[in-house]
């Protein structure tokens, strides 16, 4: 049969030129809705139902795209955001996919439009109408912020019969199987001073000095965690802590009476989300104590949950002796934890995370080939 769509490399430009920008700034921040209705096209043409989300008080939209009935199956999930980036950094035009070298250049290539590329390019290439069970694509959006495109279609799935056999979601691991990744939770702390000259400190209160207290207990912390916590499966293999910024004061001869702290925490799947906070509340409560009414605690953007599904689930074994790679982890975060809630999730995509959120954004053209022949035995395995 005739393919329809577009080849791999015209999916890929067509998809790579829409900007789907995803930030907390709200000039900034674009919908992804030209981006869905392209996607969707595409799907329909391989005879997929479309059913299209919009995410409440939001701009933003999830699609499903689906063939085949029944329970079992497989769903490949994506994000359609991208990170914004620094023109001046870049060295190429981000929303033009340009090929030099082997490496196939522009914003999303591997975090992760061109996922999507490749799934078109391989479904266009086999018989559906032969499969068994369904063939789902999840296309998501504001994983780069808030991942509520993930968290809103699995609160809305409940009422629904999708129940594959596994979920695999194609961030850029070079095509390594990963099982488990940590979390991530941010903070801010603002502390209030009361000013004054600097002349006579005993006139206010310097909100830089209990800064430096409250940092020193932060510190405490991060010892304690890393020697509580550990996980021998990653690379770093406890919770990291790191200090993003310090800010406070205008001037030499003023008290500060106001400083901010932000730091963020990446926690190991043994270590939950509610337990990190309630230690780390533990941690500050004496210098609260100390300081009344100077001390806020609050988070900066919504927290992800470390994520682990075994190294001996059948799934897991499945993936590994069909591809003939073995599971690992990473340090960074994906949607996992909140779609582990419809299947077993793997991650497993194309292209190096080293690439993502950096200037001149690459895929290398030696992906192409076993990331294809990868997603065709998937199909084939789990919907034949």
């Amino acid at each position: 049969m005739k393919r329809k769509i577009p080849y791999f490399i015209e999916i890929f430009k067509s998809l790579i030129k829409i900007p789907t920008i995803s930030s907390k700034k709200k000039a900034i921040d674009q919908s992804n809705k030209v981006f869905i209705d392209l996607l969707s096209n595409y799907f329909e043409e391989l005879n997929f139902e479309i059913k299209i989300q919009n995410i409440p008080h939001t701009n933003k939209f999830n699609m499903l795209s689906s063939c085949g009935v029944g329970k079992g199956g497989i769903l490949f999930s994506g994000h359609t955001d991208t990170v914004d980036f620094d023109d001046n950094s870049w060295t190429k035009d981000p929303f033009k996919l340009t090929e030099k070298n082997s490496k196939l250049y522009g914003l999303g290539v591997v975090d992760m439009k061109g996922f999507f590329a490749f799934l078109l390019n391989v479904i266009s290439s086999i018989n559906i109408k032969k499969i068994k069970k369904p063939i789902y694509v999840l296309a998501t959006a504001n994983e780069e912020t808030d991942m509520s495109g993930a968290r809103y279609f699995v609160e809305s799935t409940k009422f629904t019969n999708i129940k594959p056999d596994c979920i695999i979601i194609g961030e850029p691991t070079s095509l390594k199987l990963i099982h488990a990744h940590k979390g991530h939770i941010s903070y801010k702390i603002d502390i209030i001073g009361d000013t004054g000259h600097s002349s006579n400190p005993h006139c206010g209160v310097n909100s830089i000095e209990i800064a430096y207290e409250i940092i020193k207990n932060l510190i405490d912390f991060k010892k304690y965690l890393q020697q509580k916590y550990f996980h021998k499966d990653f690379s770093i293999a406890y919770p990291t802590m790191n200090f993003g910024s310090i800010k406070g004061g205008n001037t030499i001869n003023r008290i500060c009476s106001f400083c901010r702290i932000t730091f963020e925490i990446r926690p190991i799947p043994q270590l939950k989300l509610e337990i990190l906070e309630l230690l780390l509340k533990e941690k500050l409560k004496k210098i609260k104590k100390k300081w009344p009414n100077r001390i806020f605690l609050k988070n900066l953007f919504f927290s992800v949950p470390a994520y682990e599904i075994s190294k001996k689930h059948h799934i897991t074994k499945k993936i590994e002796d069909l591809c003939e790679i073995k599971s690992n982890t990473v340090n960074y975060c994906t949607e996992a934890p909140f779609l582990k809630k419809i299947a077993p999730t793997l991650i497993l995509g194309p292209g190096s995370v080293e690439q993502a959120h950096y200037p001149d954004e690459y895929l290398h053209c030696s992906f192409i080939e076993p990331t294809q022949n990868i997603l065709k035995k998937l199909i084939i395995k789990f919907c034949y």
